[in-house]
């Protein structure tokens, strides 16, 4: 297997956006949350003089510290409403997603040891927090991350501007020692010496500055690297919504299977994988109001539901030197007759790629089985799929080729 060169930063920062529209939905808090933790976190890093490595390690960590927020969500509290939602994220069950996020992110490439950063980095210097741990028990990122967080979260309640910093200098002194040890408050002060400073967290400034700290490089990654990294992205999409377990999943497999089968080289299965994984990560900013609606929805929420690939199309675009995954990923619902969304595409502007992860995600969404449906077969799923190819909405030949490479498979 060749190897696969990705913006795994960007790519980082790209899920931090979905994850801060989960956060948005549930406790208003506004976009760019990830990175503004992530911001805060390596301004206070230069304080300890960390570097390089370490460095990079510190902002991914910071820009996924709440990775777990959909399957937490998902698996704990499905019947709670909004209400309880907030009161359990911010107080009983905050341990639960930081167990989940810390295992889910030894699925990603870090350089250096991140062990327990996601899993503390709710922790209280005193010991107070969901795993009673003292400050000289957590480690340093969590620490640092933990600060960032909740200064974040305070800046955002109360807008920018003077009143906001000077409330957040005598938080952070009064906390001192108590949620927050001194050093991390040093280390604040250090970063942040005034309202000015800070006040780039307010008008988006801060984002540029961040990939100045945080050199944007592609790294060269082996397969089985690369597709942890798609699982992870996948699982997180999968969990927003119980409709859609594995979906994301299986149109991966299907789709490097496919690609596969058709006798694509080892870089363009890798990039199938990758872009069947991601391909509804735009799933993210839709509310489940509407991904969960049992019911046909109106015009207005089949209108906000179209939207769904036109932000994975957004998401992805802030990955460096991802455009064709970007585009197989995001033009799974466009049509050759051009009568597809979000953008209209017609037969002369799709490609194969693009026209094979539109066939493959329609198979893998009829095949698999729904809390309001049964999987249909694979010879019913083909029917359907000829039937399409034949009023024009994709490609006949893609769509014969499923049935044979699919018909005794187990993927």
């Amino acid at each position: 297997m060749e190897m696969l060169s990705i913006d795994i930063v960007g790519l980082t920062g790209a899920c931090s956006y979905a994850l801060d529209c989960i956060e948005a939905e549930l406790v208003n808090i506004k976009n760019k949350h990830g990175k503004r933790v992530a911001y805060i976190s390596v301004c206070m890093a230069e304080y300890w003089a960390i570097q390089g490595e370490a460095l990079q390690d510190l902002a991914m960590c910071a820009l996924l510290h709440d990775n777990a927020l959909t399957q937490y969500i998902s698996e704990e509290l499905k019947k709670d409403s909004v209400i309880d939602l907030k009161k359990d994220l911010s107080e009983e069950k905050t341990n639960l997603h930081c167990i989940y996020g810390e295992k889910n992110i030894t699925k990603l490439p870090f350089k250096t040891d991140v062990s327990n950063v996601i899993l503390y980095h709710h922790e209280h210097a005193d010991g107070t927090g969901p795993f009673q741990k003292k400050w000289n028990e957590i480690p340093l990122f969590a620490r640092i991350i933990h600060l960032a967080d909740t200064i974040d979260i305070i800046g955002n309640n109360m807008g920018s501007g003077n009143n906001s910093w000077n409330f957040i200098c005598q938080y952070l002194l009064k906390n001192r020692d108590g949620l927050f040890d001194s050093e991390c408050v040093n280390a604040f002060f250090h970063a942040f010496t005034h309202s000015e400073s800070f006040i780039c967290l307010s008008d988006n400034s801060f984002e540029m500055k961040l990939w100045e700290i945080i050199p944007r490089q592609k790294q060269v990654f082996d397969w089985k690297t690369c597709k942890n990294v798609a699982d992870f992205f996948a699982k997180i999409v999968d969990y927003k919504s119980s409709f859609t377990s594995r979906h994301s999943i299986g149109v991966a497999e299907k789709a490097a299977a496919f690609a596969e089968y058709i006798g694509y080289d080892s870089t363009q299965v890798q990039k199938m994988y990758l872009a069947g994984a991601l391909h509804d990560i735009g799933k993210m900013a839709i509310d489940n109001d509407i991904l969960e609606k049992p019911d046909k929805l109106t015009d207005e929420e089949f209108s906000k539901m179209k939207n769904h690939a036109g932000y994975t199309y957004l998401i992805l675009s802030n990955i460096n030197d991802f455009e064709d995954i970007r585009d197989w990923a995001a033009f799974h619902h466009e049509k050759l007759n051009g009568k597809g969304y979000p953008f209209g595409k017609t037969a002369a502007e799709l490609n194969e790629p693009e026209r094979i992860m539109a066939c493959i995600d329609i198979y893998q969404a009829l095949t698999e089985s729904r809390p309001y449906k049964q999987g249909f077969s694979h010879e019913k799923t083909c029917d359907i799929l000829d039937d399409m190819a034949d009023k024009g909405f994709i490609d006949a030949g893609i769509a014969q080729k499923i049935r044979v490479c699919f018909q005794n498979t187990t993927i």
